[in-house]
């Protein structure tokens, strides 16, 4: 009989290593010290009206192969909606719809690069010679160079980085360009925009996030077994001759087991392991990983004061406009019509008062969409996550750390660890996949379980100078997932 693997952290990377252990019917339990699983993934239950509310709006990515492959094994797929036009909102109030031509990646999507009216001809120019030479960076070469170093080094105008640049990235890496490093920026335009036509393609969850990951899964893995036990804060591991071999949690419990997996936010592992080995070489630097926070307004009306499904605003305190009461399925609000206001990199946010945040962000909204200045707020809400994400610092890859560490049976997950991705749900779920294979190979298991990205387009490899990927190997694996 194998021994239990006991997982510490219900967010999303450990709910992933635990599926697919699961999967393959081996013995987990599973200790999350909130009351729900989903982590930063998750909601909570406004004390008002009992409403549930997500922390901030998710989303996924075409290109985010491992966090489709997990819901599609949980069950939970058909929760998210693909969205292939987005409605960009100029700084005058310009509006431009982006959508994909029918041209092969990576011209797929220089139509609506093109479209973008509030970029002038000159900085579009200069914008086509700056992604071309972005793609072809080699992401391998150690720099220091901030992201914003690179484009001021390639002609990119203030406007160009304020309208285009920060745009995008603010929202994918949740960071100020001046604190990306640039391998991360071209992670996001070749995954996203260059690859594949279906990279950029948003998937948005049309149900709370408790649901589905609190809910859903939760019920999954139950039903397969898996001991799941909410607030369950564990204090510290227990090593006997340099092997883990409990966890201690905070009402005195130990929890025995062969193998375990640490899947808690990087600022925990610290309270977690003991000293000697947070200060292990491979392990010094997870203390010097810095954070970002992610900000977001509810605003409740009591009407319906647009028909988009969400929405960019450029050059705004306001960054993106989610309207929850058209995306979440199944949901009736007769009386009460909710948009959720996304602000990432929100430093400056918490430095403000909240009726100030909320009365910026309503008279951003009026003035692009005047029924917003005319309808009845009957009430908001302003939500900041200090921790949201890892900042992705120039660099900040020489402190994650491997999934293995240098305990034979621990194995370390979260988005903080070394995926090769930014502080995703994607990124999450890859970390499980790695902490659960390393977990199969110590039993005699080797398996691989990360899904492969999806495959470099033809053009793109000979245009871009992109790693031509097997096409016909994706397409077999990608099938055996469905």
């Amino acid at each position: 009989m194998q021994r239990r693997t006991v997982i510490v952290g219900g967010g999303l990377a450990g709910l992933a290593a635990a599926v697919a252990l699961a999967e393959r019917g081996l013995p987990v339990t599973l200790l999350e010290a909130r009351k729900q699983l989903g982590g930063r993934a998750g909601s909570f239950v406004d004390p008002e009206t009992g409403e549930t509310i997500d922390n901030c709006q998710h989303v996924g990515l075409g290109c985010c192969t491992n966090l489709t492959h997990f819901c599609r094994s949980v069950g939970i797929a058909d929760q998210f909606r693909e969205e292939r036009e987005l409605t960009f909102v100029g700084p005058s109030g310009e509006t431009c719809r982006f959508r994909e031509s029918l041209w092969p990646a990576p011209l797929h999507l220089l139509p609506a690069f093109r479209s973008l009216s509030y970029i002038s001809g000159a900085d579009r120019r200069r914008l086509a010679r700056a992604l071309r030479d972005l793609a072809r960076f080699d992401e391998e070469v150690a720099s220091t160079e901030s992201f914003e170093d690179w484009l001021i080094a390639h002609n990119q105008s203030a406007e160009l980085r304020e309208y285009f640049w920060n745009v995008v990235l603010v929202s994918a890496l949740s960071e100020t360009l001046d604190r990306v490093d640039v391998s991360y920026a071209r992670k996001v335009f070749v995954d996203t925009f260059f690859a594949n036509r279906s990279g950029w393609r948003m998937q948005v969850p049309t149900a709370p996030l408790d649901e589905l990951f609190n809910g859903a899964v939760r019920s999954w893995l139950e039903d397969r077994g898996v001991d799941v036990q909410t607030s369950a804060p564990v204090e510290h591991l227990e090593f006997i001759d340099g092997r883990v071999d409990s966890v201690v949690i905070r009402n005195g419990e130990r929890v025995t087991g062969g193998e375990f997996i640490v899947a808690a936010p990087h600022w925990r592992v610290g309270e977690l392991l003991p000293e000697r080995l947070t200060s292990h070489p491979n392990l010094a630097g997870i203390g010097r990983i810095e954070t970002a926070p992610i900000s977001s307004v509810h605003l409740w009306y009591d009407r319906p004061v647009m028909t988009l499904p969400h929405a960019v605003l450029v050059g705004r305190l306001s960054q993106w406009m989610f309207n929850r009461s058209l995306l979440w399925s199944g949901e009736v609000q007769p009386e009460e019509y909710c948009y959720q206001i996304v602000i990432s990199a929100s430093r400056g946010v918490r430095e403000q008062g909240r009726d100030e945040v909320v009365a910026g962000v309503v008279s951003e909204l009026a003035g692009v969409w005047p029924e917003f200045g005319r309808a009845r707020l009957l009430r908001s809400r302003l939500v900041t996550e200090r921790r949201a994400v890892f900042s992705v610092l120039p660099g900040v890859d020489h402190l994650r750390p491997a999934q293995q560490s240098p305990v034979e049976n621990l194995q370390l997950a979260g988005d903080w660890t070394r995926t090769g991705w930014p502080s995703t749900m994607e990124g999450a779920v890859r970390s499980g996949y790695l902490a659960a294979e390393n977990v199969l190979g110590r039993l005699g298991r080797d398996e691989s379980l990360v899904r492969p990205d999806l495959p470099v387009a033809r053009l793109s490899a000979i245009l871009l100078g992109l790693p031509a990927h097997d096409a016909r190997a994706w397409d077999k694996q990608s099938r055996s997932d469905e």
